[in-house]
């Protein structure tokens, strides 16, 4: 008798001669409980293993454990909005954060220090951007440089300046990973 040539012949042949031990099933797996599936360990679980942060609480276990993120806040003065970006999130727990200017009349100027000691750099507008890849080409170069688009509208903590960082920044900064 000779070997069966294909996969279908080869599980026929088997069938037949019985090596199945259990019952055939659907595809080959015995019946999934729905109810284990849904538990929430097994979902945290499931979490962990794809480098999810599941359920949002779970956030400060994990940060207390790990670095902290590197957050670089950039404008052009480091008057209002770079400040109030550092402020907002020095005071949670996994991050931590530094503001600077481009401007060369900026309270503290953007050093190649502070872009090296960043893991990530946000900026409040285009031309941020672009001043540092001029600037600092080679530092920025493998560095995530994000744009906020907010406008030098606000003053220092203004509550409506403040609720626009958390709202562009908060994802930047937790989805990192």
């Amino acid at each position: 008798m000779s070997h069966p040539v294909s996969r279908a012949a080869r599980r026929a042949l088997a069938r037949k001669h019985g090596d199945r031990k259990v019952e055939p099933t659907y595809r080959g797996f015995a019946e999934k409980n729905w109810k284990l599936v849904y538990l929430r360990h097994n979902k945290l679980h499931r979490a962990r293993q794809l480098g999810k942060i599941w359920p949002h609480k779970e956030w400060k276990k994990l940060m207390t454990d790990s670095e902290p993120v590197k957050v670089l806040f950039v404008c052009s003065r480091n008057q209002w909005r770079s400040p109030t970006g550092e402020a907002v999130f020095s005071r949670i727990d996994g991050v931590s954060t530094r503001s600077a200017g481009t401007a060369s009349n900026a309270r503290r100027k953007i050093s190649v220090t502070d872009i090296r000691w960043a893991d990530l750099i946000l900026v409040m507008e285009d031309k941020h951007k672009s001043r540092l890849r001029a600037e600092f080409r080679q530092e920025v170069a493998y560095k995530p440089v994000h744009v906020l688009d907010i406008p030098d509208d606000y003053k220092y903590m203004d509550a409506d300046l403040v609720e626009l960082i958390r709202a562009k920044a908060e994802p930047l900064i937790f989805d990192q990973g």
